[in-house]
């Protein structure tokens, strides 16, 4: 079996485009000799300096990003982060296709499933677990640069050096073959030196069939 390549993603579980973006990389485990590593990145954090260039819609969503992404890094505090996949992914099945709020409610839910303790549902609403919340955000949008969101995909380069880039933005997650080729075209534009941006308008919202 060939050696599998560490893909580091950080995610804001209730972004839905990273939650494609995320449904894609599981697909792409099974194709590719690759392994996702889950850190934990925030919207919140992203834009607290400036909301008020923010649609008004954006910035409500902004009030409800702290709690789940605080109650993620207290799960990778006390279980490890090898949680934080089967987490992320009770999270967004409960935020993204049953649309569901994040609330405490929710959040707990996913905890029981992942098999975490309920009780760390706590942390949304504590800042005791922000310095670390920073500081794994910090890791990932280093890599790439303030100019971007979430997800965030580090993969080794051809000397070992970080090789990361945003995205791919994505709908719905491709599967099989497919999602094989969007991991090969996008290692093959990454590592081309100089290159920054590929981009199209949306036309869709993110679909989760």
């Amino acid at each position: 079996m060939p050696e599998k390549t560490p893909a580091d993603f950080w995610f804001d579980p209730k972004c839905p485009w990273a939650w494609l973006t995320s449904r894609w990389m599981l697909e792409v485990e099974k194709v590719r000799p690759v392994e996702v590593r889950w850190h934990v990145m925030s919207l919140a954090v992203l834009n607290e300096n400036k909301l008020d260039e923010l649609p008004e819609k954006y910035q409500e969503a902004m009030k409800t990003a702290w709690g789940p992404v605080r109650v993620c890094i207290a799960a990778e505090q006390k279980y490890g982060n090898e949680v934080l996949g089967r987490l992320y992914t009770a999270l967004g099945i409960r935020l993204h296709h049953e649309r569901r709020e994040p609330d405490r409610e929710t959040i707990a839910e996913a905890l029981t499933e992942a098999g975490l303790d309920p009780a760390l549902v706590d942390a949304m609403d504590s800042t005791e677990y922000d310095t670390a919340l920073r500081a794994s955000h910090k890791k990932g949008i280093d890599l790439v640069g303030q100019d971007v969101g979430t997800p965030v995909i580090s993969v080794p380069g051809a000397h070992g050096e970080p090789m990361a880039f945003f995205g791919p933005v994505v709908t719905p997650a491709p599967r099989g073959e497919a999602a094989a080729r969007l991991w090969d075209g996008t290692l093959l534009v990454a590592s081309t030196p100089g290159f920054y941006e590929i981009k199209r308008t949306r036309d869709e919202g993110p679909s989760f069939d």
